[in-house]
């Protein structure tokens, strides 16, 4: 049974992409971009969030061993990113698809001005037949700015342009009961909303990425929870894209069930904007349960009971529950030292009103 997407973002890891010794699998590389392009036949806009450009510069560049962390990854991301693109050119242009490059930073979605800047721009490559390939600016991101990893990219790019469906790719079919190579360790096939999985997911990280499944679990459940179907598949099975879109149920991957109620364009934006906070809005355990129960409420001064941080009107703050637990994140509708004057207070306007307000 096929699942009528008509967008989707796909995510393909570095470890999908690179050879044990870090040079491109290029047989790979073609066999996805095959199946990108039979899904594109079929009426589905796809864009492509691709790691491998510092895993593809790390093969082709000898480092002075002097270079830091960062720069070792600005400069193998220079040199891999223009191999990783033009691999993808070619690979497009055997199927008559042209590629456009997204190279973007963190910061790039701070403000809701640049966050739809850069939406209309992908907007309006899909609207004239172009695929966008999208992948960090690493040449210019520095420690504090940067996405945890791709999957956090992915997540934010799925929900700022709409889609359908987030297809994260990966080298294990999914989140297990326990580590995949346990013959006694269950692939989860569904996960609902809220569901709990810290008993589950492994700390460690991938080996040529920068993530691994803590990472994925974690945007998956945010991406799924603004009403977006999210799949956590195997990039090294074959026709992985084309089964999970036609027969998923036949397919050995794990399903975040996406939120009957999507959230908004704001929410969305907002839902992503956790890196972003300039303060910490803390409520009273009544203001919380209603939060939490699901109500269309917003956060009142009466609710609060601490403010903290130095923030303007529309900044994005945290908020925290009363057991000192981060539930949201909302835009303030004042700056902070309004706030601590309002804090407590009844029949007052909304700090945080509903409209730009998102609750995990």
């Amino acid at each position: 049974m096929e699942t009528g997407y008509k967008r989707i973002t796909i995510k393909i890891g570095s470890n999908v992409l690179t050879r044990t010794d870090g040079t491109l699998d290029i047989t790979r590389m073609s066999a996805l971009t095959d199946q990108i392009a039979a899904l594109r036949k079929k009426g589905i806009e796809v864009i492509l969030v691709s790691s491998g450009a510092v895993a593809a510069g790390r093969s082709e560049v000898q480092t002075d061993r002097r270079l830091d962390s960062v720069a070792q990854r600005q400069l193998f991301s220079a040199v891999g990113q223009a191999k990783l693109i033009n691999r993808y050119y070619e690979l497009f242009r055997e199927h008559g698809i042209c590629v456009g490059q997204v190279l973007t930073t963190k910061e790039s979605f701070a403000t809701r001005n640049h966050y739809l800047n850069q939406r209309a721009c992908m907007q309006t490559m899909l609207q004239n037949g172009v695929l966008p390939v999208v992948n960090e600016n690493d040449t210019i991101s520095v420690t504090e700015l940067m996405f945890t990893d791709n999957d956090e990219l992915s997540g934010l790019i799925a929900t700022m342009m709409d889609a359908d469906a987030l297809i994260i790719l990966s080298n294990i079919d999914g989140v297990y009961t326990g580590p995949p190579s346990d013959p006694a360790s269950e692939l989860l096939r569904e996960i609902a909303p809220r569901t709990e999985l810290s008993q589950y997911v492994s700390t460690e990280k991938s080996g040529f990425g920068r993530g691994g499944m803590l990472t994925k679990t974690h945007i998956a459940r945010k991406v799924a929870s603004e009403g977006v179907d999210v799949w956590i598949a195997n990039g090294r099975r074959d026709d992985i894209l084309i089964r999970l879109t036609e027969c998923p149920q036949e397919v050995p991957c794990t399903h975040f069930l996406p939120s009957p109620t999507p959230a908004s364009s704001v929410k969305k934006w907002i839902a992503h904007s956790d890196g972003f906070c300039k303060g910490e809005i803390h409520l009273d355990s009544e203001a919380t349960r209603t939060l939490l129960d699901g109500k269309i409420a917003s956060i009142l001064p009466v609710g609060i009971t601490r403010i903290e941080g130095e923030f303007d009107k529309d900044d994005i703050v945290r908020i925290t529950g009363a057991d000192g637990t981060h539930i949201g994140i909302g835009r303030v509708s004042c700056d902070a030292r309004t706030a601590r004057d309002e804090c407590g207070c009844k029949d007052r306007k909304p700090i945080v009103h509903y409209d730009f307000l998102f609750i995990e």
